[in-house]
């Protein structure tokens, strides 16, 4: 497929510039064996938790899910905007295009704390999108339903409490079971 960009927009062989077009659209569904495979129930061992309790699945699960779905090159993240860097964010909005067709549009964000984490940030950015765009496909849905994640909480996680070796400040942090006891900073 040859792509070029046009005016700022991403433009394909069908001549659609995907930073404003909603070709396809809810044109028709995909085959019921890519429905399949995107709708899956997710392998608990896949779901990584942070700290704070926030329980996620990786970005490359999402990619190996739609690698399999539609297969590599069937599927993209085409720019919507132009990079939004703030003082202390990046933003973007990008198109999840499948088979040619507009599949969803989210904004990705991402944090950074000094400028020259701005391009590494941005690549978060198109992850972070990447990963809202998958929900309107049902990849991985579960990490949205509450019961869901109290159930996966009660089996696989658990909270305890750490003290920062540095500050000495203590608080409560959340892992998996079957990792490793927290580390520096943290001390359980």
């Amino acid at each position: 497929m040859k792509e070029t960009f046009v005016s700022q927009g991403f433009v394909g062989d069908n001549g659609n510039d995907w930073s404003k077009s909603y070709f396809g659209l809810s044109s028709e569904p995909f085959s019921k064996e890519a429905a399949d495979i995107l709708m899956a129930p997710i392998d608990p061992l896949d779901i990584e938790m942070k700290p704070d309790g926030l329980i996620y699945l990786p970005e490359i699960k999402y990619r190996r899910v739609l690698n399999k779905a539609f297969g590599p090159g069937a599927w993209g993240l085409a720019p919507r905007s132009e990079t939004n860097v703030g003082p202390r964010i990046v933003s973007r909005e990008y198109a999840l295009v499948c088979f040619g067709r507009l599949v969803a549009v989210a904004r990705g964000e991402q944090e950074y704390f000094d400028p020259s984490g701005i391009p590494t940030a941005t690549e978060a950015c198109k992850s972070n999108a990447l990963m809202r765009c998958c929900k309107d496909l049902g990849i991985a849905s579960e990490l949205w339903d509450p019961r869901f994640i109290r159930e996966f909480k009660a089996k696989h996680c658990i909270e305890v409490f750490a003290e920062n070796v540095v500050t000495k400040k203590k608080k409560k942090l959340w892992r998996r079971k079957d990792q490793p006891k927290f580390e520096y900073p943290w001390k359980e």
